[in-house]
C-alpha cells in the first residue's frame, strides 16, 4: 500500500503545485486587503487550481510516454508511465477523473461569477489536455511558455479575485504578471534540462528552437522581471508600499540563478526547478502580506 501511494505521489508532481497555489493566494490576499474577500469561494478556487494542475501533470505523463518523449534516457524526475510504475491505462483514467472533478468544482464558481469563469475553466482543461495530446500538441510547438504565463499568471490571479468580489481592476491583472513570470521560469528549467531528449523526439520547445543561451536569458528575464512587478504596481497605484518587500526574493534567488547558469546535469537542474517553485511561493506570500498590510 505504501508503494501504491508513493507512485501516485510521484505522478502528481507535488513540486509543481506552488504554480497552482501561488496565484490563488495572491488573488485572495488582494481581495482580503480590499475588504471584499469570500474565503469559501477562495477555497473552491484553490481546489480548482490544484486539480487542474494535477490533471495536466497526469495527462503530460501519459501522452509524453505515448509519443516517445519520455524514454529510459530521461534525466528529469521519474515519470510513472515511462518507468512502468503505474499502468498507462490507470494514468489515463486518473487524469480524466481529475479533470472531471475540476469541472465540477468550476461549476460552483460559474454559479457565483457567471459565464466568464466557464470559458476560463473550459480553456484551462483543454489546454491541460492538448498541451501534450493530439497530432500537434501545444507544448511541442513552443506555446507552453505563453500558456503557462497566461493561466498561472493574470488569469489565475484576476479570476480568483473576480469570483470573490465580482469586481476587477488593472492592478489585479498586473499583479498576475509576477506569478506568471516565475511559473514560466519553472517551465524554462524543465525545457533547458530536457533539450537533448526533446530535440530527438521532435518536441520543439523554445529552448529547442532557440538554444541554451535563449533559455538562460528567458529564465533571467522571468525571475528578475517578476521582481519589477510590485515596483510597477506601487508606482501605478501609489498605495500598498509593503508589497515592495516581495522584491527581496531577487536576493534569495541568487544561488538558484547561479545553478541554472552553470549546471548541465539533470540532478542540479531538478534541484533548481524545485528551488524556483519555492521562490514563487515565497514571492507570492510576501506580496500577499504586503497587500494586506
Amino acid at each position: 500500500m505504501g508503494q501504491f501511494f508513493k507512485c501516485w505521489f510521484l505522478a502528481i508532481r507535488p513540486k509543481t503545485l506552488p504554480a497552482a497555489i501561488a496565484p490563488v493566494l495572491t488573488g485572495t490576499a488582494m481581495a482580503l486587503g480590499d475588504g471584499i474577500a469570500d474565503l469559501p469561494t477562495a477555497l473552491f478556487c484553490l481546489l480548482a487550481a490544484v486539480t487542474l494542475q494535477v490533471g495536466t501533470n497526469l495527462a503530460n505523463d501519459y501522452y509524453d510516454h505515448k509519443k516517445g518523449v519520455d524514454t529510459t534516457q530521461r534525466i528529469g524526475p521519474i515519470r510513472v508511465t515511462q518507468a512502468g510504475l503505474i499502468a498507462s491505462e490507470s494514468v489515463r483514467a486518473a487524469f480524466i477523473a481529475v479533470f472531471i472533478l475540476a469541472a465540477f468544482i468550476c461549476v460552483g464558481l460559474v454559479v457565483r461569477a457567471g459565464w466568464p469563469i466557464a470559458v476560463i475553466g473550459i480553456l484551462a482543461i483543454l489546454s491541460g489536455i492538448f498541451y501534450t495530446a493530439g497530432p500537434s500538441p501545444l507544448g511541442y510547438r513552443g506555446w507552453g511558455d505563453i500558456l503557462v504565463f497566461i493561466f498561472f499568471g493574470p488569469v489565475a490571479v484576476a479570476g480568483t479575485y473576480y469570483v470573490q468580489s465580482l469586481e476587477l481592476n488593472t492592478a489585479i491583472i498586473f499583479a498576475g504578471f509576477g506569478p506568471g513570470l516565475l511559473s514560466v521560469a519553472i517551465l524554462t528549467i524543465n525545457n533547458l534540462r530536457d533539450m537533448d531528449s526533446d530535440r530527438k523526439s521532435g518536441k520543439n520547445t523554445l529552448a529547442v528552437r532557440f538554444g541554451r543561451s535563449f533559455a538562460l536569458s528567458e529564465y533571467l528575464v522571468c525571475v528578475l522581471g517578476a521582481m519589477f512587478v510590485p515596483i510597477f504596481i506601487y508606482v501605478f497605484i501609489e498605495d500598498h508600499l509593503a508589497i515592495l518587500g516581495s522584491t527581496i526574493v531577487s536576493l534569495i534567488a541568487i544561488p538558484t540563478i547561479k545553478t541554472v547558469l552553470i549546471a548541465t546535469d539533470g540532478p542540479s537542474l531538478n534541484a533548481a526547478l524545485a528551488s524556483t517553485a519555492q521562490l514563487l511561493l515565497i514571492y507570492s506570500i510576501l506580496f500577499s502580506i504586503g497587500w494586506i498590510l
